[in-house]
This record gives C-alpha cells, structure tokens and sequence, in this order.
C-alpha cells in the first residue's frame, strides 16, 4: 500500500499520541502566475505535544527543502508522501519548509489562467485529504487545531482564507496577508483563495451578530454573477439555521466563490465555501437550476454546525455530516425560500442517486467501514449523502420535529469545535424524544439494500408488503377523479411497518400511491389498477410531489426490468410535454435518454432513438415560448441528436442562422455548443465549424466544449488520439481529461472504440497506482466498455484479486451497471 493511504488503524494511534496546538502556514504565491512555475513555497510551524517520540508529517509536494524539530534542523526522511520526525518531547515546535505543487485536476492548490483576460486564479480543494499537497500536516479529521495563514501574492489580487485578514503590508507589486487564526478546526476545511475575483459585498445581521458576506467569481463572469439571489437565500439560510439551532455562527465571515475546474458541486470551508462555477448561469437557467444552487448553498450553510463546528473522528462517520446537510438543504429551501417544492426534486434526483448506489453489489451501510483514505473517497456517494438525507427525514417523522432540533441543539452545545461518532448524536437524540434509537440506528445505519414496497389486494382487504423488511412510518393515499377530472386525494392514512406484511384498511380508489408524501426511504410498486390509472391520466395528478413519486416508481420498475422499456418510454413522450414541474421534466427526460441507450435492446434501439428524438423535437416546438420546459427540450435535443441525424439539417439551419429557432428560444453559448457536439457526433459538422463557434465563445467553457465536440468525430484516427490523450497526458485539467473522455465515448459508433475494450483492462492497475485518486476514478469509470458481454471484466477481476480495494470497487460497480443494462435488454427483447 502507498503511503500517501492513511489508515484508520495509524491515524487513530497518531491522534492518541499527539494534541496539537496551533499552525501557522505561510504561502509565498508570487510566481503563480508564471506559467513556468509549477511549485511555490510553502512553510508549516506546528506546536503540539506528544507522548511519542517518533510520529510524521503528511505532505505531498515537489521536495522537503528542510524540518527543524525544537529549534534544531534535523535531517529529512520524506518518502514522498510522509515526512518522519523523531526525538520528539512532550511540548513540540516543528517547522517544515517545502515546495508545493500547483494542481490541474482540482486536488491541493488548483491553478487556472482564464483564456478570456489571461488572468490567474487559484484556489484549494482538500476534502478528505489534499491539504497535504499544499502544507505539512496532520491530515486527519479529528487532530484539529486554530489556523493562522499568511499569504504572499501579487497586489492587486484578492486574498481570502477562513478568516478575515488580519494584516496586510503591501511592497510593490505584492502583498503579504496575515489572517486571523481560525477556531480549532480540521485540516481539509481549510482554504485559501487568490486572484483578480470579482466580489460583491454584504452582510446578514442578527440581535448582536453581524456577520459579513462576500459573493465572488472570476472577473470574466462578473456579468453573469446573480449576487442579490445569492445573496438572498444566504441570508434566509443564516436567519433558519439561527432560529432552529440556537447556536450563533461561529465563524466569523461568510464568503462563498465560484471557482474554475471545480471537481464537486461545493465545499464548506468555514468562511470561505467554493461552489462549481456551473452555478454562475452564463446562459438561460431553468428554475430547477436555480433551486437546486438555493439548495446547494444551504447544504453547504448547515455545514458550518454539522460539520465544521462539530466534526467525524474518522471517515467512518462522514454522514454525521453529509446526510444532515443533504436533508438540511431541501428542507429549509421548501421552508425558508421561494422554492417551496425542493422536496419534489428531492424525491426524484437525490433519492434514485441513493436507490442506484444501494441496490449495487459494493453498497455500504450509512455508517459504513472506512479503513483506509482510499475507500473513504469512493464514499462520497448517493447512501452518505442522499439516503442518509432520506432516512433522517424519516427519523424526524418518527421523532417528532420538535425533538429532532433539539437534539441537535444539544449535540452542538456538548460537541462544539470536537470531534464525535453516531453514538454522541443518539444519545442527544434518544433523550429529547424519550425513544431508544438503538433499535432503529440498528435497522437503517448499519444495514444496506433498499425495500421494496406493493400493495397486496385479496377478498380479506389489503396489505402492504415490503421485501428486505425495515420499520417505516409511512403515508398512504388514495386518488380519484375530481369534477374536473384531475387526480386529487381523497383519503390518507399513516401506517407503521415492521414486518413483511402489514394490514391497512383502504377504501377503493383509481389509484393508491404507497409513501405518499415521501416520508421513508423505498421503492414502491404499482398495484394493476393504479399503474393503468397513471398510464392513462398520470398528468392529471394535481400535486407535484405525488407526480414526482409516480415518475419515480415507473422509473425503477423500468431499470429492475419488471416495466417495459416501450411503456416508460410512451409514457415520457406522452407526459413530459404537460409536466408543469420543470425538476421532474429535467428528470424524465433525462430517464428517458437514460433508458433509449441502456434498457432498449439493439435490435430496437434505432428506432428507439429515432422516436425519442421526434418526441423531444415536438416538445421544444410546442413548449411556451420562452419557458423553462422549452429549455428542458432543446438541451434533451441536443443529447438525442448525438445518436440520430433525423433533424441535423434543422439543426445546422438554426445554427447557422438561415433558419429561425423557435420563438423565444435563446440560442446561449452552452446550447449551442451541445447542438454543435451533436452534430459533430453524427458526422454532420467538422473542426472548421468548431473553429469558428470557439471564435465566437474563446472562453473557459467554451474550450472544453470545443475539446469534447473534437474529440467525437466519428474517426477511427480521432478515437485513436483521445486515447491516447486520456492514458498519456498529464498535463490535462479535471475538466479537459472528462470533455476529452465523453467525446471519445459520444455517439452510436460503438464499433469505433471496441478495439480499445481489451486495452482498457490492461491497463487499469498503472492507471490507478500512477495517477491521483480523482483522476484515476475518472478514467476508471469513464472508459469503461460498454460491451455486449461480461466475461472481459469478469475474467479482470479473477485475475486481480490482489487490487487495491478502491480500485475493484470501482470496477465491480460498473460491472453491475453494464449487468443491469444486458439483463434488462434481455427482458425487453420480443
């Protein structure tokens, strides 16, 4: 094993050995802008005591330049990853001076130079263990410490870390920022942040706190930055968590910048949160896209208590965090803001990333077993974050809301700037609800799978049957025609499940939707009557939470093979068109694309393809002009054209500007490039059109667009060289090595890329132990082949047995997708 791989086992000996003080982190980013540099200065002075004399520094870097221990400079044992300091006493200071390494693929210290001014931003991305790429550390959750960072940059720059700064003394051209020190935190939530950003200043002020907002971007998207909306859910976000944690915020400042290249959606640094710059709409935006950045910014806002103030010991316990703001962020954007069906999008996005991810071979329990750095990344997943999200919100259902917040009252006021486990929140939680959680942390944090729930109808009545038994406290309702023929609610009832089969006394109804209000976590069937129901009126259901249920139902029936594939996708043709909820349009209609390519078998796939473009293309033409539904289904036109050239001369037309697109419809940069990469793919545009749209849009976005588009025409000799390009340069950006990797993979000429199917395992293991953990997952999962067997994998796995853990995780995972994807096919062949 490297050792850049922290284990539980040593990191967990190591905090018994050590407490640490205080750091100090000075970072000289001068030459940053200098292309040619590809390192700069970093020096660490820790203070803590030991009650060993022998421990190490994590920090992966170019060199060590020296270590001294207690005032004498020691010789340097660095391996790369570790560096060993010895003899040490019961009070030490060690102070280490190295050279980091500016990052392209979004881990440690990431540099981008903007294309558009030339302009140089950086910005760090730790989580769960990069800050050693940038200081020496103890890179461990549970070694916190207070922060002082002092930043070297060029002048005219901003410098932002967790605090304010402190001080600043400015020679010529540079600066030198001093911050004040942190409260006693992590290492991977610490952060620094410099460049020519724009920023847009606030505040948010309650009784005696006043806590100062900054909203910033790169200088090149200042038009495009929508801070009063930030700025709004911000402070809703700040005046809800105030109210129902009672706890102040306790971290000073609140900026929260755009960032380049960003591998996640956001990262809750206190006081400094990165977003994606994909939340800076350079084009339309749908309302989803604005509801799902509310959502993101209060995930990330209720970390500062669940995760920031009160921190995991170990990986092993990353949902103490990730589930609590995955619930926090949909519920307080239905309760606190103007997007009141956060819940809906909840139910069908969030829910089938967990449905997806727990009914795979590799899933995990919500508390999983993280033994090593390596499995604690892959971990980041739909059961930390989506359906631990879903089984709080059950466990608020079973606890009651009042008990539920103040639990977490409590727990912020006993744990505040420590570490914790699951026991330290049960035992908060068990007391203010008067229940024993035991039995219940029992049967949904420490079980994998996912239940399945149909009703059961005989002469005796029904009952509700559950595979995988779970206790459920759980909605049932029952729908029939209104006056005016709509589906509404005519009867609901709660019921508790315990057992396989549970009694519920129900009147007749056209249709009875089981977890009604989606108050647990679960698949549900649909009895005969009630799936005819929705298959003849299932745009008459009036509330969109019950449609979105509906939707989701018809969508895992469809991927377990129990629907047929022609029947889903009838019904999104049908229906999408009068779907007024724009989240469950974006989600059908990516379900549908989803379902063309993987669940339709090859013998009707063309055809197939060629229905769902017509279907996409009617609905953009007959969508409201201007509206957000006609959005939806030009950007699906753009994803079912890269498989079809029914309408490529339409297309190109609209494109070209001989013909007009459809009233209202603005053609942004983004659409435009996903028509134009569609057009690509089909072989009905070249590099001289590419050329001239990059003329037209020579930005960040538009250079990756430009790359994806080149990298899918439909050429063995193009194929050839993204391969390559992928395997052999190291040099590519996160974004750039992904654009490059879903051109190779783009269109319906499997037979291009067949040829590398047996080159892809070959190669699997250097590609994991040479690259960064992030980079190889990419690869991993992006090139893998879609093949017509299973046998190539099967027989990699035989044979590496011995593979790093993460590695085969990865691999087995998408072994099940492409099993999935066969045995479906298989059932849905005539």
């Amino acid at each position: 094993m490297s050792s850049a791989n922290l284990t539980r086992a040593e990191t967990a000996a190591r905090a018994r050995a050590l407490d640490v003080h205080s750091y100090r982190v000075e970072l000289d980013l001068r030459g940053a802008v200098d292309a040619r540099r590809t390192g700069f200065p970093t020096v660490t002075t820790l203070e803590f005591t030991a009650s060993t004399d022998e421990a190490w520094l994590d920090f992966i870097g170019d060199s060590v330049e020296s270590v001294t221990i207690n005032g004498e400079l020691v010789p340097v044992v660095y391996d790369g990853a570790r560096i060993t300091i010895g003899g040490l006493k019961e009070i030490n200071v060690v102070t280490v001076v190295a050279t980091g390494r500016y990052s392209r693929s979004g881990e440690g210290l990431h540099r981008f130079v903007d294309p558009v001014d030339g302009e140089t931003y950086l910005y760090t991305q730790y989580e769960p263990a990069d800050a050693r790429r940038v200081f020496a550390c103890f890179e461990q959750p549970d070694l916190k410490a207070p922060f002082t960072f002092v930043v070297t940059a060029p002048r005219r720059w901003q410098v932002l870390s967790n605090e304010a700064a402190e001080r600043t003394v400015q020679r010529d051209d540079t600066q030198t920022v001093t911050f004040a020190p942190t409260q006693p935190i992590s290492t991977y939530i610490t952060a620094i942040v410099a460049g020519p950003y724009h920023r847009v200043d606030a505040s948010w002020s309650r009784d005696e706190l006043t806590v100062p907002l900054g909203v910033l971007c790169r200088a090149s998207l200042a038009e495009h930055l929508d801070a009063d909306e930030i700025v709004e859910v911000t402070r809703q976000g700040m005046d809800f968590y105030a109210e129902h944690f009672d706890y102040p915020y306790p971290f000073g400042k609140y900026d929260q910048v755009f960032v380049p290249e960003y591998n996640l959606g956001a990262m809750e640094n206190p006081g400094c949160v990165t977003f994606t710059e994909a939340y800076v709409f350079r084009g339309a935006a749908t309302a989803a896209q604005h509801q799902g950045r509310a959502n993101t910014i209060l995930h990330e806002m209720a970390h500062m208590w669940f995760g920031d103030l009160v921190t995991m010991k170990w990986w092993d316990d990353l949902w103490l965090k990730e589930s609590f703001a995955d619930f926090m962020g949909a519920f307080t954007s239905a309760e606190a803001t103007k997007f009141t069906d956060a819940w809906v999008a909840f139910a069908n996005r969030r829910k089938a990333w967990a449905y997806l991810q727990d009914q795979l071979p590799t899933t995990h329990p919500i508390v999983a077993d993280i033994v090593d750095l390596e499995a604690a990344k892959l971990n980041f997943d739909g059961i930390t974050y989506a359906k631990g999200a879903s089984v709080l919100k059950q466990l608020g259902a079973y606890v009651g809301r009042d008990a539920f917040f103040e639990g977490a009252r409590r727990y912020f006021r006993k744990h505040a700037f420590g570490n914790t486990t699951l026991d330290d929140l049960l035992v908060e939680l068990s007391s203010t609800s008067g229940r024993d959680l035991s039995s219940w942390a029992q049967a949904w944090l420490q079980t994998t799978g996912v239940s399945t729930l149909h009703l059961d109808e005989s002469e005796d009545g029904y009952e509700i049957v559950q595979s995988d038994p779970r206790p459920h406290r759980l909605a049932v309702g029952c729908y029939d025609p209104d006056d005016s023929g709509d589906l509404v609610r005519a009867h609901r009832v709660e019921v508790d499940l315990a057992d396989e089969r549970t009694p519920v006394d129900l009147p007749e109804a056209a249709l009875v939707l089981l977890n009604d209000d989606d108050l647990t976590y679960a698949k549900i069937r649909l009895d005969a009557r009630s799936l005819a129901t929705v298959e003849s009126s299932l745009d008459r259901v009036r509330e969109p939470l019950a449609r979105g249920l509906l939707w989701s139902a018809l969508w895992n029936a469809t991927r377990d093979g129990e629907l047929a594939v022609d029947r889903y996708l009838s019904m999104a043709a049908r229906f999408a068109p009068h779907e007024a909820d724009i989240a469950l349009l974006t989600a059908v209609l990516a379900n549908a694309a989803q379902a063309v390519e993987h669940y339709v078998p090859d013998s009707a796939r063309t055809d197939a393809r060629r229905r769902w473009l017509d279907a996409v293309w009617e609905g953009m033409h007959g969508a409201a002009p201007g509206s957000d539904a006609q959005l939806a289904f030009a950007r699906a036109v753009g994803v079912a054209a890269g498989v079809d050239d029914r309408h490529a001369a339409d297309l190109r037309s609209i494109l070209c500007g001989t013909v007009a697109p459809p009233e209202g419809l603005r053609l942004d940069p983004d659409l435009r490039w996903s028509w134009w990469a569609a057009l690509t793919t089909t072989g009905d545009a070249d590099e001289a059109d590419l050329d001239e749209e990059l003329r037209n849009d020579d930005t960040a976005s538009g250079r990756t667009a430009h790359l994806r588009a080149l990298a899918s025409r439909p050429r063995a000799e193009v194929k050839a060289h993204a391969w390559a390009t992928i395997l052999a340069d190291h040099t590519l950006t996160n974004d750039h090595l992904d654009a490059t990797i879903a051109g190779f993979r783009a269109g319906a000429r499997r037979d291009l890329i067949s040829a590398y199917d047996a080159d892809y395992f070959a190669v699997l293991h250097e590609t994991w132990t040479s690259r960064s953990i992030e980079i190889a997952r990419r690869i991993v999962v992006g090139l893998f082949p879609a093949a017509d067997s299973l046998e190539p994998v099967d027989t990699w796995l035989e044979a590496h047995a011995d593979a790093p853990a993460a590695l085969r995780r990865l691999v087995i995972e998408q072994r099940d997708h492409l099993a999935r994807d066969l045995r479906v096919q298989r059932i849905n062949t005539p």
